[in-house]
């Protein structure tokens, strides 16, 4: 008798309906060929797979969007780092003496037009460098500015305006600027315009005498071509002195009297204690006419004015718009707008087709960077103490006398 399927495999289903019979199926060889005259077996079905549970496949995609999410913070971190690295390496650049462009922003005319004049301000008392400190007015670094003009190309601007407010300061960065703009005009073959914004005294005449073509604002002052050497004090029958945190002072009333002990002659020279000697005036009043005789010569050169007509017809006179372009000291006046214009024009431009940029502060990235918050070229404003007193650090307010090309008492500015 064949096998029953409870005898082949007692895996295999049965049937469910009572009183059922096993149904025969037909028993195959060691070959695996069905005997003659039965049919062989179907193979059997492929077992069937479970489909994950809704937590399985959430599980799984929770998963999933996890790892994506690492891979995704892990690869920001990496981009992140290496933007780290890379502007480490400015930064141990620009500390190791290489200066960087300044930012630039338009402040006159359409942002995309095709001409670009470049403007660079002198507000201020004209120190020399960043060394000089700061003051508790505004002030500008004349090398740092140079600096900045030296560095624009032929290809990078259309011309230069140089924007002036300045009582005048230091000679060499007075000069300094002056001898940028010519390299300027002389690298680039491009025309400069000099603006003056209210004032422009002493050094700012030196600063700006070079250029192409000078104009001056509604209600300025332009002049005082002259130097001065001090300040130098002399006190008489001191009688006491304090030298303390929170001392007055000096007493003069007799009785006391402070000496310099010293060697070689003269060097001693300002002791507030003794008059100046005849022969000390004359050797620094000699080098005074050196300094005050170039200041001369150069803008007589620039501004086609006879030296003796500067020496003894305007002196260090101070002059109003039209007293100064009688003289020869500006060109004429014009408004912001309409300088701007002449700029164009004075460079072969149509004032349509021309925006004016000028140096902007460091972006903020920058300054996290350890950049400065202020415009390149101006100085930083003087801070104060825990008792509300000045902290003055410029070297016109706390250093040696020195030869100023400044226009009346620079004690203001340094909180005197």
């Amino acid at each position: 008798m064949p096998p029953t399927i409870d005898e082949r495999d007692p895996a295999t289903p049965q049937s469910s309906h009572p009183g059922a019979q096993p149904v025969p199926v037909a028993a195959e060889s060691r070959t695996g060929q069905a005997p003659p005259g039965q049919r062989p077996m179907p193979p059997a079905a492929p077992p069937v797979r479970k489909q994950p549970g809704i937590f399985a496949r959430a599980f799984g995609w929770g998963s999933g969007l996890s790892l994506g999410v690492v891979t995704v913070f892990a690869a920001l971190s990496i981009i992140s780092s290496l933007i780290g690295a890379l502007a480490v390496v400015a930064t141990l650049a620009a500390n190791s003496g290489q200066q960087q462009d300044a930012n630039y922003r338009t402040i006159w005319g359409k942002a995309d037009a095709p001409h670009t004049l470049r403007a660079i301000n002198v507000n201020g008392t004209i120190m020399t460098d960043a060394s000089g400190g700061s003051l508790l007015a505004s002030g500008a670094y004349g090398y740092e500015i140079a600096a900045l003009i030296d560095r624009i190309e032929a290809n990078q601007a259309d011309g230069l305006v140089l924007q002036l407010n300045t009582p005048g300061g230091s000679i060499p960065g007075s000069r300094a600027i002056a001898d940028a703009v010519t390299r300027y005009q002389e690298r680039t073959g491009k025309k400069v315009l000099a603006h003056v914004r209210g004032m422009s005294a002493s050094g700012g005449m030196y600063a700006m005498a070079s250029s192409d073509e000078i104009l001056a604002d509604h209600g300025s002052l332009v002049g005082s071509i002259g130097v001065i050497f001090g300040p130098f004090s002399r006190y008489t029958n001191v009688t006491a002195t304090d030298g303390g945190l929170l001392g007055t002072g000096v007493t003069t009333s007799g009785g006391i009297t402070q000496y310099y002990l010293s060697q070689g002659t003269a060097k001693d020279f300002g002791n507030p204690y003794r008059d100046m000697t005849p022969e000390e005036r004359q050797v620094y009043e000699a080098g005074l006419a050196n300094e005050y005789t170039g200041f001369v010569d150069f803008v007589a050169t620039h501004r086609k004015i006879p030296a003796d007509t500067i020496r003894n017809e305007l002196g260090a006179y101070m002059f109003d718009n039209a007293r100064a372009q009688q003289h020869g000291l500006i060109d004429g006046t014009a408004n912001i707008d309409q300088a701007y214009r002449r700029a164009a024009e004075l460079n072969g431009l149509d004032p349509a087709q021309v925006k004016v940029q000028q140096p902007a502060a460091p972006s903020t990235v920058n300054q996290l960077l350890g950049a400065e918050n202020r415009i390149p070229g101006s100085a930083p404003a003087a801070g104060v103490d825990g008792q509300g007193r000045p902290v003055v650090t410029a070297q016109l307010c706390v250093g040696a006398p020195g030869v100023l090309a400044y226009h009346g008492d620079p004690s203001p500015l340094c909180g005197r």
